[in-house]
């Protein structure tokens, strides 16, 4: 089984118009916490359809090892194969490096209707720190920006409306779940040979023990 679908879910004539979710992330791996919160998203925003969309090579992570984008893209894919309203971009996986979110919005953005309405999600820590992000400001004059709030991250509004004027009337805050679900704590729980049955889909925790993600042993194929 290819790790690409064979439609491509980021062609133009497969997105739907009206109000559009993107959820960027590492999703390494993806978990329930992360489809809880675009569930939610959808839920408070009313949203059409919500695009994950991991990223090929964060540039703020290049201090630890990623799982090949090919590999989380499919884990994706498996989490989001059964829900009519989720759909993940490869966008990232098919254009070469530097990986930076602004430009995968950008492209995303530009391959749907032209009268659709872009909300981008992100968490409240990521929002804290959105003035250290390149090319911040595009993003805050092109989507909405919706912060999910899970934990307790304190927001220095005058500093970020200093460094990113306006950013205060593009943010929406929405009240999530308390969730304790993270991906680097399910890889730390895998290495040490504790569960995750109840953190990730149950395919998407077969698809990790059968490649052997997250305990060094690299896996030779993707997506079969």
């Amino acid at each position: 089984m290819s790790a690409v679908p064979a439609t491509n879910p980021s062609s133009p004539t497969s997105t739907p118009r009206g109000r559009i979710g993107i959820f960027g992330g590492t999703f390494d791996p993806i978990h329930i916490g992360h489809l809880i919160l675009a569930d939610e998203a959808r839920y408070q925003l009313q949203l059409d359809c919500v695009y994950l969309a991991p990223a090929g090579n964060p540039p703020h992570k290049q201090d630890r090892h990623v799982t090949p984008i090919q590999q989380r893209l499919y884990m994706a894919e498996l989490a989001a194969a059964d829900v009519d309203y989720l759909k993940v971009s490869s966008i990232d996986a098919e254009r070469p490096g530097p990986h930076y979110t602004v430009d995968m919005v950008r492209l995303l953005d530009q391959q749907v209707a032209e009268d659709a309405e872009i909300f981008f999600l992100m968490g409240l820590d990521s929002l804290r720190d959105l003035p250290a992000w390149y090319h911040a400001k595009w993003l805050v004059e092109n989507c909405t920006l919706v912060a999910l709030s899970r934990y307790a991250v304190e927001l220095d509004w005058p500093r970020l409306e200093a460094a990113l004027p306006g950013l205060r009337e593009r943010v929406i805050i929405l009240d999530m779940p308390e969730l304790e679900i993270a991906s680097h704590t399910i890889q730390a729980r895998i290495r040490s040979g504790q569960p995750i049955r109840h953190q990730v889909p149950r395919v998407v925790e077969a698809y990790i023990y059968k490649h052997g993600l997250y305990r060094g042993e690299g896996s030779e194929a993707v997506g079969q």
